[in-house]
This record gives structure tokens, C-alpha cells and sequence, in this order.
């Protein structure tokens, strides 16, 4: 499908996968509007989509904070003209020690990773339901498939992700609206690189440009064809 013309909204897209996914979606005509925590993130981002000729607006919000999260939306909607697209991206990962870790920290992970997925989609339903069709792309994770030593709260937050995802699609497949389940293995963020999972090599470890390609054509597959779940890793790490 052409994609040009159509509205999508990207959480977290001030830089890392979201950056990636707002660039590549708007290098295919599509009008962007990202959030995210850091407003100079967003500022510099939005100004490097607008080069693209297509429209451009960003908010600045937590994705934890439920009416935040419903006011930001609104403005993007309405500034945009409407909502075609959702790619819930924003996420945090912290790492430690069950023992160690503080509850709080742990508490966070959980609240922005999967509160923040749920606020968003709950924000743009509303829109997506209006046009009578739409897509959402849920970021998790392969750790939300298989948990491991040091990564308890993220690999919790992901994991209740892809079952919230899941539960989306069981409800909202009938109004047309699509709603796919992304696990992604260790790509080269600033999240995975400062959290010591990766040295980002790009010659061996995902790239965000190669997550970004993959949820463009993922979008731009025929309406009646939904890629329920999906996963990519590095060949060789």
C-alpha cells in the first residue's frame, strides 16, 4: 500500500527506533507527530522531518501520566488532521538484580513500559475508530518472550506488553483496525548501548534504521494481511 498523506503518531520519536521509524515513515509521504519526555529531542527531530515536506508536530508528555498522555494525543490529532497510525514506541529499560534493584525503579519500568502502551492506545482509538480503520504497532521485546538474569523488571514490563497487544487485537481486529506485535532482539539504542547490552556495532548488532525498515513494510502490506506477532534479530552478533 501507498502510505503517502496518511497520519501517524510515534511515542518516544525524539531519537533512537523512534527517531528511525518518524524518519522513514515520513520519507514515505506520511505526516508525523512525536512525543517524548525531552523537548529539545523533540524540537531538533521535528525539524529534520519537516525537510521532507511532510507535516510535522510533536508534545512533550509521559506516557505514565493518563491525562498527559489523552491531552498530547488530542493536540497531535488535531494538528496532524487525524490519526492513521500508532507505533508505541517510548520505553525505559533499567537493569539489576532483583535483590539489588530498588522497588521503585522497578516500579517505574513497569509503569512507563506497559501504563505508557496502554494510555497511548487508549488515547488513539478514538481516532482510529472515527476513520473506521487504522494500525498500532506494539514495541516489546524478545525479553517480554524470554526473561533473563538482571533484566526482571523489563523483561516483566515487555512480556505484559505483548499480552496486552494480544488482548488490542482480539478486541479491535473487527473495526479494521490492525494491531501488531513487534519483539525485537538487542538493537544499537542509546537505551541497550548505555545499559551495557550492546557495543552497537553496526557491522553485527541491529541498527534502529533496520527496525524502522521493518515496520514500514510491515505497514505497507494489503489491508486484509496482518502480521500478528513478529521478531528480528542480529544474524551473528
Amino acid at each position: 500500500m501507498n502510505l503517502k498523506g496518511k497520519n501517524a503518531i510515534i511515542t518516544g520519536g525524539g531519537r533512537g527506533l523512534g527517531k528511525a521509524v518518524a524518519q522513514i515513515l515520513a520519507n514515505e509521504g506520511v505526516n508525523v507527530g512525536i512525543t517524548g519526555r525531552n523537548e529539545n529531542y523533540l524540537k531538533i527531530t521535528a525539524n529534520e522531518l519537516k525537510a521532507t515536506g511532510v507535516k510535522v508536530a510533536y508534545a512533550v508528555f509521559n506516557v505514565d501520566n493518563e491525562l498527559e498522555v489523552k491531552a498530547g494525543i488530542e493536540s497531535l490529532a488535531e494538528q496532524l488532521g487525524g490519526v492513521d497510525i500508532l507505533v508505541n514506541n517510548a520505553g525505559i529499560g533499567d537493569f539489576g538484580s532483583i535483590e539489588e534493584m530498588p522497588s521503585e525503579t522497578w516500579e517505574q519500568v513497569i509503569r512507563t513500559n506497559l501504563f505508557g502502551v496502554y494510555y497511548v492506545a487508549k488515547a488513539v482509538h478514538p481516532f482510529l475508530k472515527e476513520k473506521g480503520q487504522g494500525d498500532i504497532v506494539n514495541v516489546a521485546s524478545t525479553a517480554g518472550l524470554k526473561g533473563g538474569p538482571n533484566m526482571s523488571a523489563y523483561a516483566a514490563s515487555k512480556a505484559a506488553v505483548v499480552s496486552l497487544s494480544q488482548s488490542m487485537m482480539a478486541e479491535w481486529r473487527k473495526e479494521n483496525i490492525r494491531v501488531i506485535t513487534l519483539t525485537p532482539s538487542t538493537i544499537a539504542s542509546d537505551m541497550s548501548i548505555n545499559g551495557g547490552l550492546t557495543d552497537g556495532n553496526p557491522d553485527k548488532v541491529l541498527q534502529p534504521e533496520d527496525f524502522a525498515e521493518w515496520v514500514r513494510d510491515i505497514l505497507k502490506m494489503n489491508r486484509r494481511a496482518l502480521i500478528a506477532n513478529g521478531s528480528i534479530f542480529s544474524t551473528n552478533p
